[in-house]
């Protein structure tokens, strides 16, 4: 019997952001590929495994991607770093969410190493994309890459970052950001981002908190917002839980 031929699904996000449709993702750091598919059970666009402050180890990230289905699969890599952003779309992500990138050199070089060559640098392998690599080849093209922008240096250059070709989406991360250049700049920072992300014509992403949160930053015109992620919905369901159940008598 021949093996199963690797069929490599649509970017679905990917075609989302450039129709200019609001994106839901859930934002996942347990590490646990059974709450992933419980995550993907209740319909969201895309799901963002944080592989870097996240407890993902590569066994669980390669189960988990194929448990969101049919939701892409986005990785928050670790670093700016052909390896790992190469690893996380070799195990099946539709693209990567890139930390800390502070100009355009660097934002270029994050397209490089999501990209095979002519069009980047990135390395041929993987179990999954061998299955049937011409295929595989074929569809990378649409693979999602993202930049975080999060450092007072990349606010900076926020034009010079999303002007750079290849960035497909600039995603805010208002936590980092907020420590670089304090609580009280931090939403105006934000918007310079979102308004530099529109000058280029590029959508623009930030990480919520919440569905609550989620629904404000898309009224205000960010393209992809995390309805929830799997830490907060934990904590605060354990402790709604408790408290509804009473106290002992």
């Amino acid at each position: 019997m021949s093996a199963p031929r690797y069929t490599p699904s649509a970017n679905a996000t990917l075609e989302q952001l450039r129709g200019k449709m609001a994106v839901r993702a859930f934002w996942l750091c347990t590490g646990s590929a059974a709450l992933a598919e419980l995550a993907a059970e209740s319909g969201p666009d895309a799901v963002v495994f944080d592989c870097q402050h996240g407890l993902w180890d590569r066994a669980a990230l390669a189960a988990a991607m194929v448990a969101v289905a049919p939701a892409t699969p986005l990785v928050r890599v670790a670093a700016n770093h052909p390896h790992l952003i190469g690893d996380a779309l070799d195990q099946g992500a539709h693209g990567v969410i890139v930390p800390l990138v502070e100009s355009a050199d660097e934002a270029a070089a994050a397209v490089r190493a999501a990209h095979f060559p002519p069009r980047g640098a990135r390395s041929g392998g993987g179990i999954r994309p061998l299955r049937d690599f011409p295929a595989y080849v074929a569809a990378a093209d649409q693979t999602l890459v993202s930049v975080m922008i999060e450092t007072r240096a990349g606010l900076d250059h926020a034009a010079a970052i999303a002007a750079v070709p290849g960035v497909d989406m600039i995603f805010i991360g208002p936590g980092d950001l907020g420590l670089c250049i304090g609580a009280d700049a931090l939403e105006a920072g934000i918007f310079t981002i979102l308004a530099a992300a529109r000058a280029a014509e590029v959508p623009c992403g930030i990480f919520t908190s919440g569905p609550e949160a989620a629904a404000r930053r898309q009224r205000q015109g960010f393209a992809f917002t995390i309805a929830m992620d799997d830490l907060t919905l934990a904590r605060t369901g354990f402790a709604r839980a408790l408290a509804a159940a009473g106290t002992p008598e």
